[in-house]
């Protein structure tokens, strides 16, 4: 599964790097975020409640960050367990443009899911992944466009 989209957020790039870079501000932005450690600069472990279709489980999963390219760009990997709902694993390549005062954030991001997440069907599993990124880049724009 693919995603990519753009979104402009209301705020300088260093900015949105710092607050991507920022586990209390990801916790408050990532839709069913229970915990967010930081154990390093470039790794994290995130405890998530997701409900896909008529799943819900509990994730457990590791980040690791790539700044090589900060604070322009920068990727990550990541993957995650469900129990018997099932794993995700996949990365993402992110863009932070400076527009002004602004910064336009683009970002690609594959993914592989098994167990009962792809019994369900990619289009069900795209269309949350997509709802779900949508609520966390919007949650973000607002919080860190008020900082």
């Amino acid at each position: 599964m693919d995603l990519s989209d753009e979104i402009l957020i209301p705020a300088p790039r260093d900015v949105v790097y710092a607050a991507l870079n920022d586990p209390e501000v990801l916790k408050d932005c990532i839709p069913g975020c229970q915990e967010l450690t930081k154990y390093s600069d470039t790794e994290l472990e995130a405890l998530v409640v997701l409900k896909v279709g008529p799943v819900k489980a509990k994730f457990k999963g590791d980040v690791v960050l790539d700044p090589a390219g900060a604070p322009e760009s920068f990727s990550l990997t990541g993957k995650g367990s469900g129990g018997a709902a099932g794993f995700a694993k996949g990365g993402a390549d992110v863009k932070l443009e400076e527009q002004g005062d602004q910064t336009l954030l683009k970002y690609t991001a594959k993914a592989d899911i098994g167990g009962k997440l792809a019994q369900l069907g990619n289009r069900l599993v795209a269309s949350t992944s997509k709802k779900l990124a949508g609520q966390f880049f919007e949650t973000f724009s607002e919080k860190v466009g008020q900082s």
